[in-house]
């Protein structure tokens, strides 16, 4: 199933923004804007990520929301 048909894993609401590559549950992988601008904001940024749009939505939340800078890595395909 392509990124574009699923839903959030956090919130089946929103269409997914983002994956997280290194899950610490696999059962959430796929986060909408608004689900992954909360973990930021929680203080719990996905680290290892891909954007899924094209645009580097997420990069921008996390320029925006995440005031400690951590080792973020774009995964590459």
């Amino acid at each position: 199933m392509g990124a574009h048909r699923r839903r959030c894993d956090w919130c089946n609401n929103g269409t997914p923004i983002v994956r997280d590559m290194e899950p610490v549950n696999p059962d959430y992988q796929y986060w909408c804007e608004e689900c992954a601008r909360a973990l930021i904001i929680k203080g719990d940024p996905i680290e290892t990520y891909r954007e899924l749009e094209g645009e580097p939505i997420y990069g921008r939340l996390l320029d925006e929301h995440c005031t400690l800078k951590r080792f973020y890595q774009f995964a590459r395909a």
